[in-house]
């Protein structure tokens, strides 16, 4: 595989790929070897007019593929102390939103693929996870905790809608009475309305719908394949109209280009029906800061450098701070007033004023293993 990573972003042959987010792909940090695209200056001098630099990602459009991996289990595990979940299920690798922001990129880099284009158009889709579960779930062992859908890539993404796979998930957690938590920005959540709903009735599911920006532009660039703004409150209007418990995550809140948006954001999702609202700051581990960097100087580099130094402000002088506690909420004069902004604002529209009904555990039942009579 070739990874194209000597470029330069301020070239004016260079052109961003339409529907996508990443602006060129980073080399893979396991591979043995890699492959640098140089511009010598030889297209420029002798191809036809406008003709692009050879070796560079100038394809108007890059067609999606999606794999399949045989699922060995269905259960990821994780001990962060500020995670709200101690469980969850990712039913796709990468993910076609192509949210330039997204943490869950360098994760690409184990399947021998790159964080930026590859990992929004090279998909894989794990087959067998409701047998993994069903598995899983009936070991004696097994302590029942919310589960949550959406960890690390949107379980909602489009090849949900031919797949299925976060459906019938729903219905084996639904058939246990086992509680789940949904995190998502994809319309496709309204095809299960039904299941959600059934859900709910029985304590057993909250929706957090994330919001980054009400601007379609800013939209459209930062995440080119997710729902736009007004389609994400009208989820909110109809999960909150159907009963089901559904919050606002403002998420990224990126200093110097999102964060003047905070209250707006809030007051729309509360218009619309979320009774919850939470908020963290744009992450940017890894590949994730240079693939954000160069995305910056493509369609904003008026403020590339401005927005850059907010985030630093907020990281201790670094792009990213990993440390628990602090990569969630950042640091510094600039975070502190993002979380009381976020806070007064949260407690004048009345977001969080009650206390969040907790999911029922003690409803789960295991499932029947496939074939069993009992």
């Amino acid at each position: 595989m070739t990874h194209r990573s000597g470029h330069d972003p301020r070239d004016p042959h260079r052109q961003p790929l339409k529907g996508r987010g990443a602006t060129f792909d980073p080399a893979n940090r396991y591979a043995p070897s890699r492959v640098v695209a140089e511009d010598d200056g030889w297209t420029h001098a002798t191809g036809a007019a406008g003709a692009e630099p050879e070796g560079l990602w100038t394809e108007a459009r890059i067609a999606t593929v999606v794999a399949t991996e045989d699922a060995k289990s269905a259960l990821s595990w994780n001990r962060s102390p500020d995670l709200p979940f101690d469980r969850s299920i990712n039913p796709y690798r990468g993910c076609e939103h192509g949210c330039i922001y997204c943490y869950a990129r360098p994760s690409h880099a184990y399947w021998d693929m790159s964080p930026g284009l590859d990992f929004e158009t090279r998909l894989i889709a794990r087959s067998g996870l409701d047998e993994r579960l069903r598995d899983e779930l009936c070991k004696p062992g097994y302590r029942c905790q919310p589960i949550n859908l959406s960890g690390n890539t949107d379980c909602y993404q489009p090849i949900e809608a031919e797949l299925g796979t976060t459906r019938t998930l729903l219905e084996l957690l639904l058939e246990c009475r086992h509680p789940v938590t949904l995190v998502t920005k994809g319309s496709l959540i309204l095809r299960d309305l039904d299941l959600l709903g059934e859900l709910a009735r029985h304590r057993l599911v909250r929706v957090m719908v994330s919001l980054t920006s009400l601007d379609r532009d800013v939209k459209r660039r930062l995440e080119p394949r997710a729902a736009g703004p007004e389609a994400r409150l009208k989820i909110i209007a109809r999960l909150s109209g159907a009963g089901i418990p559904v919050g606002a995550l403002v998420s990224p809140v990126i200093p110097g280009l999102t964060d003047h948006e905070m209250e707006r954001l809030l007051a729309s999702a509360r218009s619309a029906g979320a009774d919850t609202a939470a908020w963290m700051l744009l992450r940017l581990p890894r590949e994730v800061a240079p693939l954000f960097e160069d995305w910056l100087l493509t369609h904003y580099p008026e403020r590339a450098t401005k927005v850059m130094s907010l985030i630093r402000q907020c990281r201790g002088g670094a792009d990213y701070d990993n440390r628990f506690g602090h990569r969630m909420r950042g640091e510094g004069v600039f975070a502190d007033l993002l979380a009381q902004r976020f806070t007064k604002a949260c407690r004048r529209l009345g977001l969080n004023d009650r206390s969040t009904t907790t999911l029922a555990t003690d409803q789960f039942r295991p499932p029947l293993r496939q074939g069993s009579l009992f």
